[in-house]
């Protein structure tokens, strides 16, 4: 069962997606595309990188709906979770950009999960990422929407921990 109500669960996914965005919105380009070290993620990357995961997850979720039992989830090598942080992406891509599909994202993600109920939420399916096994549909709203968005806004503010301004 889940440990957040659904409302908790979006209330959660849009105050990560504000602070991400009102951090953001104060970054100079350099510091947004900062990459503390060759394994760290710039800001940028990890603002891409949220605006692709969350519709990824949401889809997922949307897909287990229509066809309980139907195998989700992905791997760190998924070719659509990867070019979302790719450096051309993340050149190519506008901070106004971003904060735009960052805010479009809210009611996308009220929208799937208010379609969520206990029982859609125990509905269990095996996932793709042998590490989880088989899941209930509320760990995906957890762990891999409320948790995620949470964890990466911890990244963004552990990197601009490490920049000199």
């Amino acid at each position: 069962m889940p440990t957040l109500s659904i409302n908790d669960s979006i209330q959660s996914v849009y105050l990560s997606l504000d602070k991400m965005i009102e951090i953001a919105k104060g970054l100079s380009d350099d510091i947004l595309r900062f990459n503390p070290t060759e394994e760290e993620w710039s800001v940028m990357q990890i603002l891409t990188h949220i605006v692709e995961a969350v519709p990824y997850w949401l889809d997922e979720i949307e897909q287990l709906l229509k066809t309980p039992g139907k195998e989700w989830g992905r791997g760190l090598q998924h070719e659509g979770r990867l070019a979302a942080v790719s450096k051309s992406k993340v050149d190519s891509t506008s901070l106004s950009d971003v904060l735009k599909q960052l805010e479009e994202l809210k009611p996308q993600v009220e929208e799937v999960l208010n379609k969520l109920d206990e029982e859609k939420l125990a509905m269990e399916a095996p996932s793709r990422n042998p590490r989880f096994g088989t899941k209930p549909i509320s760990f995906i709203v957890d762990h891999l929407l409320v948790e995620h968005a949470h964890k990466h806004l911890g990244q963004i503010e552990r990197n601009l921990s490490k920049v000199s301004r």
